[in-house]
């Protein structure tokens, strides 16, 4: 599980870089002001938790087998950026404001998956 973590975590860090670079280079100009700090937050929020993962996968590592609590945190960030950054991506270049229905779904994930990882650091041996 940390290797799938690990690749995960490497894979949405650099696509939120060229995100963030997409929105500098390519959007500004063409939606507004709102719909670029928009489109940032979600480049934000997906490295921020994309770092969270990797953490995750390197305290699966250090374990002789899985923490569950471990794997579901990583697994609700990984949720959680699909809903949560994806909506946000999505509003932002469509202006489809229904979208914004289902951002809290995802947040609501990152939200739990950072509940589950504080209770599995109970258990964690140093």
């Amino acid at each position: 599980m940390a290797q799938v973590f690990v690749s995960l975590a490497a894979v949405l860090g650099g696509l939120s870089v060229a995100a963030g670079a997409f929105a500098a280079h390519a959007l500004r100009g063409k939606i507004g002001e709102r719909s670029l700090e928009i489109f940032d937050t979600a480049a934000r929020y997906q490295m921020y938790h994309a770092l969270a993962l990797l953490l995750i996968a390197l305290l699966i590592s250090r374990t002789a087998s899985p923490q569950p609590m471990l794997v579901a945190s990583g697994w609700l960030f990984i949720i959680g950026i699909g809903i949560f950054s994806g909506s946000l991506y999505a509003l932002s270049v469509t202006g489809l404001n229904k979208l914004g229905a289902i951002t809290p779904l995802g947040g609501v994930a990152l939200i739990i998956g950072w509940g589950i990882l504080a209770v599995a650091g109970w258990g964690l041996k140093f």
